[in-house]
């Protein structure tokens, strides 16, 4: 692998910081790991996941932390909750859980962090994801903003739960 081959961004969605802590104690070299938790009011209303003193852990160690709106919810869970019906975001996401839930949420990270700028949309990246607690997959894949969702393309699945 050449430099230009090289892995600039990790990205991990970790509600709490726990995992995002551990990747960061796990692995060494310049890659720049993001944490990705959930948006405020995922829990409750205003509630942040993610306090912020695991904030201030995650920065000692030069992990950033991204706390915004789901890629694949959003605004569009919110009507679907409140009328009914189905989104075209949802027939994403269920599509994407084909393969396990770790798959839909790296792919949602990435588009997430694109579209707050964190990550560029033309070059690889390794998105970690999983299902309530803790990680169990991991994604090579190349991020699209929201408007370009079906740029993205997943290169290679690193690890994922047998279903």
């Amino acid at each position: 692998m050449d430099e230009s081959d090289e892995i600039r961004y990790i990205l991990i969605a970790s509600a709490s910081g726990a995992s995002a802590l551990k990747l960061a104690d796990a692995i060494e070299g310049d890659a720049q790991i993001i944490n990705v938790s959930h948006h405020a009011g995922f829990s409750g209303p205003n509630e942040v996941d993610i306090s912020d003193e695991m904030i201030d852990k995650l920065e000692e160690k030069g992990v950033d932390t991204f706390i915004g709106s789901h890629a694949f919810s959003g605004v569009g869970r919110g009507i679907t909750n409140k009328l009914g019906g189905i989104n075209p975001p949802d027939i994403i996401a269920d599509t994407l859980r084909m393969f396990s839930h770790g798959v839909k949420v790296a792919c949602e990270i990435s588009i997430m962090a694109a579209d707050a700028g964190l990550i560029p949309v033309d070059e690889e990246i390794i998105a970690i994801g999983g299902r309530a607690q803790g990680v169990d997959t991991a994604v090579v894949l190349t991020p699209a903003n929201m408007t370009n969702v079906f740029d993205l393309n997943i290169h290679e699945i690193i690890a994922m739960p047998r279903q």
